[in-house]
């Protein structure tokens, strides 16, 4: 006999969710078969993310697929998404650095119709589950940064975002079980103080960027003032934007003219 609407908010509370019953009615609503009921059931009240047991994630009204070791996307990165799209006037090629599920390429591609879109990211996991999510809409290029990409983009990029790991090392495992336990580490550890992929991906993007293309990237509060003199002796004219609403904080940094 099938878990019960009762028994699954039940269970899931029992296990720590704080949203038990809107977590029951994703997994009520996304289970084909009763076994496939239980089982989503278990997997939850086993620590997985709920996204990694949906097999999905809401992000930025897109529904993105997230397959288990994959990083999940934050719902505070939709700001860095709409921080994109406020700059892509005109914006021909969009890359997405350490796009992960692609979630972030994938929103903008479905925003930006007719731009040329790249994502990246090293890990192999992350590239299929990314591959599913753009489709047709781009091309996904596993390996290490600006690596794999076509050298025929340099100088072409109008909007660059970077979802770059920014969790200092010694701070990885404070993280919560769902990410510490069940996400990639190179989607999580930045390094000592948090930043060294941050560097690494301003150190470079003025030779990526179309005059006036921007780098955009998310970071936490207490790291945007080092992030905004980094992107300065990049090269690039920075500027910080904060939502108050999703706790989120985008550096972004702009390539003259």
């Amino acid at each position: 006999m099938p878990p019960s609407h009762a028994h699954v908010i039940t269970a899931l509370r029992s296990a720590g969710c704080v949203f038990a019953e809107d977590e029951a009615r994703l997994i009520l609503s996304t289970a084909r078969t009763p076994v496939e009921l239980a089982t989503m059931v278990d997997r939850r009240v086993a620590g997985l993310p709920l996204e990694h047991v949906l097999g999905w994630a809401e992000f930025s009204g897109l529904r993105i697929a997230v397959e288990p070791g994959v990083f999940v996307p934050r719902r505070r990165t939709e700001f860095l998404v709409r921080q994109a799209l406020a700059l892509a006037s005109g914006a021909q090629v969009v890359v997405d650095l350490c796009c992960g599920s692609g979630a972030v390429g994938a929103a903008l591609a479905a925003y930006l119709p007719g731009t040329e879109l790249h994502a990246v990211d090293i890990d192999p996991a992350a590239v299929r589950c990314a591959r599913r999510n753009v489709g047709a809409r781009g091309r996904v290029h596993e390996g290490d940064l600006y690596a794999p990409l076509p050298p025929g983009l340099r100088g072409r990029v109008g909007i660059l975002a970077a979802n770059v790991p920014y969790v200092p090392t010694g701070e990885v495992e404070f993280l919560p079980p769902e990410a510490r336990d069940h996400e990639p580490l190179v989607a999580l550890d930045g390094g000592g103080d948090g930043l060294d992929v941050l560097r690494r991906v301003a150190a470079e993007a003025p030779r990526w960027l179309a005059p006036g293309g921007s780098l955009l990237v998310e970071t936490s509060e207490r790291q945007t003032d080092l992030a905004l003199e980094v992107f300065a002796d990049a090269g690039l004219a920075p500027r910080l934007e904060v939502s108050d609403e999703l706790y989120a904080n985008v550096v972004v940094g702009t390539r003259a003219p």
